[in-house]
């Protein structure tokens, strides 16, 4: 008999051995599935927060767009006007050069004719 009940004492070892790995496994799965949780709760708060701050960045923006604006307005004036007149100076410089020019044969022709050239 002696050799049944070592069969039974091993059966009961092994059994023993069996529900002890059992729950080691689900105290593992146990503590990971509450780090999942954490995370999660960590997740959705930073989540949260990050959505705040984009909310607050966008407004802050605005009001600088909105504030900034007319001076934008003013600097796309400031160029048109710019533009203008460098368009009023190029025309007067062309317009100088042919009256030069037009005075400048008639100058000559008169020397000439006054200093009685050919």
């Amino acid at each position: 008999m002696s050799g049944a009940a070592e069969d039974v004492s091993d059966e009961k070892d092994n059994a023993h051995e069996s529900r002890s790995v059992i729950h080691r496994r689900l105290d593992e799965q146990m503590r990971q599935i509450n780090l999942l949780d954490k995370v999660v709760e960590i997740s959705s708060g930073v989540d949260s927060t990050l959505r705040e701050e984009v909310k607050a960045l966008k407004e802050t923006v605005s009001e600088h767009h909105k504030a900034v604006q007319p001076a934008l307005e003013d600097w796309k004036r400031i160029k048109t006007i710019g533009y203008g007149v460098s368009g009023l100076i190029a025309i007067a410089a062309l317009t100088t050069g042919a009256i030069v020019t037009w005075m400048s044969d008639g100058a000559a022709a008169w020397i000439r004719h006054w200093l009685k050239f050919k």
